[in-house]
């Protein structure tokens, strides 16, 4: 008996691409797995503040900004990237990487935001050293706002930040794995100025964070 094998044009017949491979993850639960390091270390010297945003509305832009430092794995060592971000319209105000988990790469991001669109009514952060550091609190306290503080491991108390860090590392930085920090800030400008005013979000109506920010 002569066994025939056909050439079977399997891309044809069963087509996948990475959106449709992430969206079955997602469903089935599954994800890569890094190196997650905590980069909320409180400082025992540094003052911080209560939490002001339970059970507050959201209605409007300009009303709550919050900001995060997440870790960004590339081919060779890593960044750690921080971004500031509108709550009500996901917009991201501002954002910079650096190789060391100094305050000054946030006070850098914090003056970008408020040299661009002024002050919103309350800022949040978690109690990261970084962030109740005399540098930053005090720019915070020149400005007309609130300061509000995460409570202690409340992840969700910052979740909109906590859902762009997952978009920004499921949709850009997972799928490069960068070589360098200059690759990486070239890619993450371009990811962010698609995610600003190209990219729909379904909890915005499927309209992009700039339509909504500018409302």
């Amino acid at each position: 008996m002569e066994l025939v094998l056909e050439q079977v044009d399997w891309q044809r017949m069963n087509p996948v691409n990475d959106k449709r491979i992430r969206r079955l993850m997602q469903i089935m639960d599954i994800q890569a797995i890094y190196q997650r390091p905590n980069l909320s270390k409180p400082h025992p010297a540094h003052k911080t503040y209560p939490y002001l945003l339970r059970n507050v509305a959201i209605t409007h832009p300009m009303q709550v900004w919050s900001t995060d430092i997440t870790y960004i794995p590339m081919q060779k060592g890593f960044m750690y990237l921080i971004a500031v971000i509108d709550w009500f319209s996901r917009f991201v105000l501002a954002w910079r990487v650096s190789n060391t988990m100094t305050s000054d790469f946030c006070v850098q991001a914090l003056e970008e935001a408020f040299d661009k669109f002024g002050s919103p009514k309350i800022f949040n952060t978690d109690q990261g050293s970084q962030f109740t550091s005399n540098d930053f609190v005090n720019l915070l306290k020149s400005k007309p706002l609130q300061i509000s503080m995460d409570g202690r491991g409340r992840a969700l108390d910052n979740i909109f930040i906590e859902r762009l860090w997952r978009t920004v590392k499921y949709e850009h930085v997972y799928l490069h794995l960068y070589e360098n920090g200059s690759e990486l800030f070239k890619g993450l400008s371009q990811f962010f100025d698609f995610y600003n005013f190209t990219r729909k979000h379904q909890s915005l109506d499927y309209k992009t964070p700039n339509a909504i920010f500018l409302t």
